[in-house]
C-alpha cells in the first residue's frame, strides 16, 4: 500500500475566524479576499514512475524463446519432409499431389505469415539457410529469437542502471537491430566516454547476448548454432565470430599433462603458513600460488578423526594465447567446452603421484580456470570412483553447464555480477534458465570493482572478508568438516607435457 501523504496546510473551515480576524482593517486596504480564493486549488497528484518487473520481462523471453525454437524445428522438419526420398517416390505416382504440395510448403517456408524463409536441416535446408543469411533475409524464427535477447537485455537493466543509460543502451539497440557499424561506433563511444575497464563492466552482465546477436544477425551461417544454444539455455560449443567448434581445441591443446613436486618461495610458504579452512584463506592461497602452473594439494588432520584432502587450482595467465603450463587461454576456452583437458589429466597425475588413498574426501577449490577444471574433475567418473570428491568451490567460474558425476558433491559458485568472466558458460544475470536446487550459488554486486579487477582473487577476498562477511560465513559452515589441523601444503608445477 502506498504511504499516505500527509497535507500540513492549515484548513480555514467556514465561519471560523483566524487570529486578528476582528482588528479594523486599515483605511486604505484592500478588500479582503475570498475565503475561497485563499484555499489551493487541489493538485493532480504526478503520476507514478513507470515500474518494469524484470520477471515478468524474463518470463515473456522465456515465451519467446520457446516459440522460437519451435518455429526452428517446425522449418527442419518441413524441409526434412520437402527433401525426401519418400516425397520423390510419391511425386513419381502423383505428381499433380505433389506439385500442389510443394507450392504450399514453399510458401510455409518462405512467405512472411508463415515461417518467412524458416528452411534449415539436412543438406539443401542447410544450403537455403544460408542463402538467406547472405541475402539478409530475417526468417519469424530469428524474429522471435531477437525479440527474446532484447527481453533479457531489458530485465538485467532492472539490476543493472548502467545498461539503462544513453551510451550504453545506444549499444545493445544497435546490437538488437543487427547493425554492425553502429554498434562499432557506440561501443567505441562507450569506450571513450567510460574507459575500457569500465565499458567492459557496463555491459557484463549481458554479454552472451550481446555475442548471441552478434552470431545470429551476420551474414555467416556457420556461426549461427553458437546463438540459438544460448537461446536455449545451453552452453555453447562453437565460438560466436567463426563458429568453430569446440573439438579444435583438442588439437591446440593436446598435451597429455606432467604434475611435478617442487617448494614454495619464501612469500608462498610465509602464506600458507597461515592457512585454515576458511574460504578468504583458500581464495588468499590460490592468489598467493598466482598463474603460472602452481596448484596445491592439502592434508587435513580433521577435528573428527579423519584424514582429508584439498586440492587448489588458480586461474589463468593472460600473458599468452598459449604457455608451458595448462593455465593458459587456449586451455581456458577448452575448460570451458570440454572436460578432458590438459588441466585435468595433469590434476589426476598429481593425485596419483601424491599417492592420495583411494576412497579419501578430497574437497577442489578454484579460481576462473581453476573453478572450471575442479568442476571437470569432479565430472569424470575415474576421479569420482577413486575419490569421494565432497565439495567443489568455483570461484569466478563458468561452470553453470556442467554437473559432477557424483550427485553428492556439494557445489558452491562465488559470482561477482560485475566479473565477465562466470557469465560466458551463457547463464549471466539475464538468463531464464536455473540451476540444480542442490547447488549453492552465492552473487553479489560490487560497485568499486571494473573488469578484469573485478574478477581478480583480491576482490573475492575483500568482498567476503567485508561487505559480504555473512557469505563467508554460509560457505565456512558448509565445509565445516574440513575444520582440523593442516598436516601438509605441497605445492606441484603443471606441464603441458
Amino acid at each position: 500500500m502506498a504511504p499516505q501523504v500527509v497535507d500540513e496546510t492549515a484548513q480555514r473551515l467556514p465561519g471560523r475566524r483566524e487570529p486578528g480576524a476582528d482588528a479594523p482593517a486599515a483605511p486604505d486596504a484592500a478588500p479582503a479576499e475570498p475565503a475561497s480564493a485563499r484555499v489551493p486549488a487541489p493538485t493532480a497528484p504526478e503520476p507514478a514512475p513507470e515500474r518494469i518487473d524484470a520477471e515478468l520481462l524474463i518470463a515473456a523471453s522465456v515465451l519467446l524463446a520457446d516459440a522460437a525454437l519451435t518455429a526452428k524445428q517446425s522449418g527442419a522438419e518441413l524441409t526434412g519432409a520437402m527433401f525426401s526420398w519418400r516425397f520423390g517416390l510419391e511425386a513419381l505416382r502423383r505428381p499433380g499431389w505433389a506439385l500442389g504440395t510443394a507450392v504450399s510448403c514453399a510458401r510455409a517456408l518462405t512467405g512472411s505469415a508463415g515461417l518467412g524463409f524458416g528452411a534449415n536441416g539436412g543438406v539443401a535446408g542447410e544450403l537455403l539457410r544460408m542463402a538467406g543469411n547472405m541475402t539478409y533475409r530475417r526468417p519469424a524464427k530469428v524474429a522471435m529469437a531477437v525479440d527474446a535477447f532484447a527481453l533479457r537485455i531489458k530485465a538485467a537493466a532492472v539490476d543493472h542502471p548502467s545498461l539503462d543509460a544513453p551510451a550504453a543502451r545506444r549499444l545493445t539497440d544497435a546490437m538488437v537491430a543487427g547493425n554492425r557499424l553502429e554498434a562499432a561506433r557506440a561501443m567505441y563511444a562507450l569506450i571513450e566516454l567510460l574507459g575500457v575497464t569500465r565499458a567492459l563492466t557496463t555491459v557484463s552482465p549481458v554479454i552472451m547476448e550481446l555475442l548471441a546477436l552478434l552470431g545470429m544477425l551476420d551474414e555467416n551461417p556457420v556461426n549461427d548454432d553458437f546463438s540459438w544454444v544460448t537461446l536455449a539455455g545451453g552452453v555453447p560449443t562453437t565460438d560466436p565470430i567463426l563458429g568453430l567448434p569446440s573439438s579444435v581445441l583438442k588439437f591446440l591443446n593436446p598435451g597429455p599433462g606432467r604434475a611435478e613436486r617442487t617448494d614454495p618461495d619464501p612469500i608462498l610458504a610465509k602464506v600458507l603458513a597461515g592457512s585454515r579452512n576458511d574460504i578468504v584463506s583458500y581464495v588468499g592461497d590460490i592468489g598467493a600460488l598466482g598463474n603460472h602452473g602452481l596448484v596445491l594439494l592439502r592434508r587435513v588432520q580433521c577435528a573428527d578423526g579423519a584424514v582429508r584432502y584439498v586440492l587448489l587450482l588458480p586461474g589463468t595467465s593472460f600473458g599468452l594465447l598459449s604457455n608451458s603450463t595448462p593455465q593458459d587461454l587456449v586451455g581456458a576456452f577448452d575448460g570451458l567446452l570440454r572436460t578432458d583437458t590438459t588441466y585435468t589429466r595433469a590434476a589426476k597425475k598429481l593425485l596419483r603421484r601424491a599417492g592420495v588413498p583411494a576412497g579419501s574426501d578430497l574437497m577442489i577449490v578454484g579460481h576462473s580456470l581453476g573453478g572450471m577444471t575442479a568442476m571437470n574433475l569432479a565430472s569424470d567418473v575415474e576421479v569420482c570412483a577413486t575419490h569421494r570428491v565432497t565439495h567443489v568451490i568455483a570461484i569466478g567460474s563458468p561452470i553453470d553447464g556442467k554437473r559432477p558425476a557424483d550427485h553428492t558433491t556439494r557445489v558452491i559458485s562465488l559470482v561477482n555480477k560485475h566479473d565477465v568472466i562466470p557469465g560466458l558458460d551463457g547463464r549471466g544475470p539475464a538468463s531464464p534458465h536455473d540451476l540444480p536446487e542442490s547447488w549453492v550459488e552465492l552473487a553479489w554486486l560490487d560497485e568499486s570493482y571494473d573488469y578484469p579487477l573485478s574478477h581478480a582473487p583480491q576482490a573475492y577476498s575483500d568482498a567476503l572478508r567485508g561487505e559480504f562477511r555473512h557469505y563467508r560465513d554460509q560457505v565456512n559452515k558448509l565445509i565445516g568438516e574440513y575444520d582440523g589441523e593442516v598436516v601438509g601444503n605441497q605445492p606441484y608445477m603443471l606441464r603441458d607435457k
